[in-house]
C-alpha cells in the first residue's frame, strides 16, 4: 500500500465545512459558498499560509468533485423545456453569444494577453447553470416564463461549451476535428443506446419492485446505479479520446432523460445525489481549486492584474448583449436581468483553464486572471440581477396601488356623503 497521508486532506474538507457555516452567520450576505471555498483554499494552499498541498487523497476527491459537479450540471437539464420558440431563441442567442466571444478572444490575444483566442471564446460562453438556479429559486422565478427561458439558455450555453471544448481542445486521441466530430458522433450514439437499454430495463416491472424495495435501505440502490453512470460515462469518454468533463456532464442529462417516475417512488433520488455531491465532493474541488490558485502569477505584472476587469467586461458582453434577444418574450427590463444571469460563470472556467493548462494554450497566469473574473462573476451579477428584479416588482405594486388609489380630482364619497345628500333631496321635495 502505497504511503499516503491524510493531513492535508483533513484541512481541505475542515475549510469545505467552514464556508458554509461562516456564510450563516450572515444571511443578508448573498455570497455563494464555492466563492469563500475558492478563498480558502487560496489561503491554506502553498500561495499564501503554505498549510496544504494537493495530494493524492486531495486530487483524487478533487477530480470526483469535478465529475459530480458536471453531473449535476448535467442533471438540471430539461429537455422538455428546450423546444419551440424558446429553443429558437436560445440557440441563437448562443451562437450570437460564440461571435462575439470569437471576436472578444481575437481583441485580447491583440493586446498580448491570451494566446488562444477561440480558446477564450468558448470559456466566455459559459454559463453557471448550478449558480443561477438557486439565485432564481430564491426570487421565486423559477417556474416563470423568465425563469424557464434563463435556465433553458444556460442548460444550451453548458451543453455548448463543453461540446466546444471537446471538439477543438480535448488533449487526448485525435488532434484533428474531422476525427474528433468522429469520436463526438460516436459518443453520442453509444449515449443514446445507453440510455435506451435503460429506460427499456426500468420498465421491468420485476426490477421495478427491487428497486422500490432497495432504494431508502442501506443499498441506496438508485444512488449507486446513478454513481456507476457516472464513472461509467467518464471512463467511456476517456476511452474513446475525449474530456472526462463530457462523460460526466452526459450522465446527468441522461439521467434527466430517463428519471421520470410518474408514480414518484423516489421524490427524494434527486435530494440525495445532490447531498453527496455538494455534501462531500464538489466542495473539495473549489476548495483544490483555491490550492492551485497561483497568486504570484497574477500579480506578476500590471498587464496581469489589469486582465482581470478586461475579462469580467468580456464575460458581461459576450453573454448579456445576445440576451437583447429575448426582450419580445419577456420583456426588455428582465432581458437585461437574464443577460446579468448568464454573464454569471465559474464552475466551467476552473475546469477548462485546468485543460488549457495542461495542454499549452493557456498560462498559469492568464488561467488564474480567468478564475479571478468568474469569482466577480458570482459575487457581481447575480446580486445586480436580483436588485433589478425587486425594482421591476416594486415598481409594478407602486403602479398598480397608484391605480386602486383615488387622486385630489377625483374626492372620495362616503356613506355618510350619499346619507346626507339624500336626506337633503328629501328635504327638497314638495309635501
Amino acid at each position: 500500500m502505497p504511503d499516503v497521508h491524510f493531513s492535508n486532506l483533513l484541512i481541505v474538507v475542515a475549510a469545505a465545512f467552514v464556508a458554509p457555516l461562516a456564510l450563516g452567520f450572515f444571511p443578508r450576505l448573498r455570497v455563494p459558498a464555492i466563492v469563500v471555498e475558492i478563498l480558502l483554499g487560496i489561503i491554506i494552499g502553498p500561495s499564501v499560509l503554505g498549510w496544504v498541498t494537493p495530494d493524492l487523497p486531495v486530487s483524487i476527491l478533487a477530480l470526483i468533485g469535478l465529475s459530480f459537479l458536471l453531473f449535476l450540471a448535467g442533471l438540471e437539464i430539461d429537455v422538455h423545456r428546450l423546444r419551440g420558440r424558446t429553443l429558437r431563441v436560445t440557440a441563437t442567442a448562443f451562437v450570437v453569444s460564440f461571435g462575439i466571444g470569437i471576436v472578444a478572444g481575437l481583441s485580447l490575444k491583440g493586446g498580448g494577453f491570451v494566446k488562444s483566442p477561440l480558446f477564450i471564446a468558448i470559456v466566455l460562453v459559459s454559463t453557471s447553470l448550478g449558480v443561477i438556479v438557486p439565485v432564481l429559486k430564491d426570487s421565486d422565478n423559477i417556474g416563470s416564463d423568465f425563469g424557464q427561458l434563463v435556465i433553458a439558455a444556460a442548460s444550451i450555453a453548458d451543453f455548448g461549451a463543453i461540446i466546444l471544448l471537446s471538439l477543438f481542445f480535448s488533449g487526448r486521441g485525435s488532434t484533428d476535428t474531422a476525427g474528433k466530430l468522429i469520436l463526438l458522433g460516436a459518443f453520442a450514439l453509444l449515449v443514446v443506446l445507453i440510455a435506451l437499454t435503460i429506460a427499456g430495463v426500468e420498465r421491468s416491472r420485476g426490477l421495478s419492485r427491487v428497486l422500490l424495495r432497495l432504494q431508502d435501505t442501506t443499498a441506496q440502490i438508485r444512488v449507486r446505479g446513478a454513481f456507476v453512470l457516472l464513472i461509467g460515462f467518464v471512463a467511456i469518454a476517456e476511452n474513446v479520446g475525449l474530456e472526462t468533463i463530457l462523460g460526466a456532464f452526459a450522465a446527468g442529462a441522461v439521467l434527466s432523460l430517463i428519471d421520470r417516475d410518474q408514480t414518484m417512488t423516489h421524490p427524494e433520488f434527486r435530494v440525495k445525489l445532490e447531498a453527496a455531491g455538494f455534501g462531500i465532493f464538489i466542495p473539495v474541488f473549489f476548495v483544490t481549486t483555491g490550492l492551485h490558485f497561483d497568486v504570484n502569477a497574477l500579480f506578476a505584472s500590471v498587464s496581469t492584474v489589469v486582465r482581470i476587469p478586461l475579462l469580467l467586461l468580456a464575460l458581461l458582453i459576450v453573454r448579456g448583449v445576445p440576451a437583447l434577444l429575448y426582450s419580445p418574450l419577456i420583456g426588455r427590463q428582465k432581458a437585461l436581468v437574464a443577460g446579468l444571469l448568464q454573464a454569471t460563470s465559474l464552475p466551467f472556467i476552473v475546469a477548462a483553464t485546468q485543460i488549457g493548462v495542461q495542454i499549452g494554450v493557456v498560462t498559469q497566469a492568464s488561467a488564474a486572471a480567468l478564475i479571478a473574473a468568474g469569482l466577480l462573476s458570482v459575487i457581481i451579477f447575480p446580486a445586480a440581477g436580483l436588485s433589478l428584479l425587486r425594482r421591476a416588482g416594486s415598481a409594478r405594486h407602486m403602479g398598480a396601488a397608484a391605480a386602486k388609489t383615488p387622486t385630489a380630482a377625483m374626492p372620495v364619497i362616503t356613506v355618510e356623503d350619499r346619507q346626507l345628500c339624500e336626506l337633503g333631496r328629501a328635504r327638497a321635495q314638495p309635501v
